[in-house]
């Protein structure tokens, strides 16, 4: 477990930041990472097991809705790139310079960022009202595949923020 208080704010190389709570393809995310030698930081409010490694950390914030979220936007710069399904980190990780992508392979963008926070916007006031929506179907070995190659094209786009 890393000590939230020693920790500076990352600045010099990428990095990759898990909002891991949820997370399906972690296992893929600590591959790509040895494969290209970067640093993770798998962040959560509660334990998750990772590798012993010292290039994959796990962080364990405080209990709240958006302790991971805020963690991980306060350290993202530009030339990392954060993995979540959460749409407002998102954008907040946009917001730094950060790429932003999700487990589902969707790559989010300054120009789509606010569609789609509309988009969850009208879904919760959907949920609110007792609207039935359905849940993320399950993930098959094609999903895994998909998010692997927008990993990798994102990771090509912050090494060109990197210079």
């Amino acid at each position: 477990m890393l000590d939230l208080a020693r920790h500076p704010v990352q600045t010099a190389r990428m990095v990759l930041y898990v909002d891991a709570d949820a997370c399906p393809v972690k296992e893929e995310i600590y591959k790509v990472a040895r494969r290209v030698g970067l640093e993770v930081f798998v962040v959560a409010n509660s334990f998750i097991r990772t590798p012993a490694e010292p290039r994959i950390r796990f962080v364990l914030v405080d209990a709240g809705a958006d302790e991971a979220d805020n963690w991980i936007a306060e350290r993202a710069v530009p030339g990392d790139v954060v993995i979540t399904n959460d749409i407002p980190l998102a954008g907040r990780a946009l917001e730094k310079g950060a790429e932003a992508i999700s487990p589902t392979a969707k790559v989010f963008t300054s120009d789509m960022i606010g569609s789609a926070l509309a988009t969850r916007g009208l879904m919760e006031h959907l949920r609110s009202f007792g609207e039935i929506t359905s849940g993320p179907k399950p993930f098959s070995p094609k999903d895994r595949s998909a998010f692997l190659s927008a990993l990798d094209a994102a990771i090509n786009r912050a090494k060109r923020k990197l210079g």
